[in-house]
């Protein structure tokens, strides 16, 4: 039986995709769990129009990270820590502190998302890439700075 597939199913094939399967798996499986619509012609065509929304919400997604990278990638962040000697900072600067600083320009970027290659442990001008979306990544500039200790 030819059907539909409604998502992606591993070992099967991706959304909209028609398959060929065993009848009582389409009929027992598939279709009533709602992974799969019979193939029909109105069903072809409904599945037709939910690809094209599909791709137009996706170039919409891709054009607006496009944008937020563009921001990103023009922003150049300070950052205060206490240091020792040789500009060696006591710890180092975090996921979580970079998401902050990003949240005080305003901008909404979840720590997850933040790649930083290597610790950051020293003073001076270090860059770190942020995923705004699945294929499109920004590079940030950090300026971290000692942090002047009260006496």
């Amino acid at each position: 039986m030819k059907v539909i597939l409604k998502e992606d199913i591993e070992n099967l094939g991706k959304k909209g995709d028609i398959v060929n399967v065993a009848d009582g798996y389409a009929r027992n499986y598939l279709i009533p769990c709602g992974f799969a619509l019979a193939v029909t012609r109105g069903n072809v065509r409904l599945i037709e129009e939910e690809k094209k929304r599909l791709l137009r919400q996706r170039e919409k997604e891709i054009k607006t990270a496009e944008e937020l990278a563009e921001k990103l990638n023009n922003l150049e962040l300070e950052i205060y820590k206490k240091a020792g000697e040789n500009d060696v900072l006591y710890g180092s600067v975090t996921t979580s502190e970079l998401a902050e600083l990003l949240e005080k320009e305003g901008i909404q970027i979840d720590k997850k998302a933040i790649l930083l290659e290597e610790p950051i442990k020293r003073l001076g001008v270090h860059y770190f890439e942020v995923r705004v979306h699945n294929e499109i990544k920004a590079r940030v500039r950090v300026v971290v700075k000692k942090e002047e200790e009260e006496v």
